[in-house]
């Protein structure tokens, strides 16, 4: 999966400003191109960008998904040390149908926070925003995704995965034929 700098590139954005920390779109990493993400707002076209890339990466992954047994799916090099993590951390939480306030609530953040911290050097861009459906029998759609972080969502898939929660989608479902996103 490429960085955040190596999608802005494929994007045609200088100077990687999406590696920025602070506000706006869930950017994950420090701030290696010396802007302030706090001096640029709300930008519409750099959250355009970003929900792009977000949803770029949930067709590729469903499309995994349709494809191969998701048992044999290996989404990172670290699954196993984010699942053995995870399962320690969290051994209750359901990733059957997802409960928001269970990712979302102050109380779940205050957890999920240092967890997500644990991996700051073990994945790349592990804070950056992504989609995760709420159901894994079903498809991405607005009323079953959420944005998460990408520990989040690791954590998540792998344990959806290794548990078999995700197994119906490849009789389900059939991959789709991806079309390049062309940005006017």
């Amino acid at each position: 999966m490429p960085n955040q700098e190596e999608i802005l590139a494929e994007l045609g954005i200088p100077g990687g400003v999406a590696t920025v920390s602070g506000g706006g779109g869930g950017g994950g990493g420090g701030n290696r191109s010396g802007v302030n993400a706090d001096d640029l707002g709300n930008d519409a076209t750099m959250e355009g960008l970003w929900a792009m890339k977000a949803m770029e990466h949930a067709e590729i992954h469903f499309n995994l998904l349709c494809a191969v047994d998701p048992r044999m799916l290996k989404l990172t090099p670290k699954d196993d040390v984010i699942y053995k993590q995870f399962r320690k951390d969290f051994p209750d939480f359901d990733v059957t149908k997802l409960d928001v306030d269970a990712l979302k609530s102050s109380q779940a953040k205050e957890k999920w926070r240092p967890f997500c911290m644990e991996f700051e050097k073990e994945i790349e861009d592990y804070s950056f925003a992504t989609l995760v459906r709420l159901d894994p029998t079903d498809e991405y759609s607005e009323p079953n995704t959420l944005i998460v972080t990408r520990i989040q969502f690791f954590c998540i898939e792998v344990a959806r995965n290794r548990e078999g929660h995700n197994d119906s989608v490849r009789t389900k479902f059939k991959p789709r034929p991806r079309t390049k996103k062309v940005i006017q």
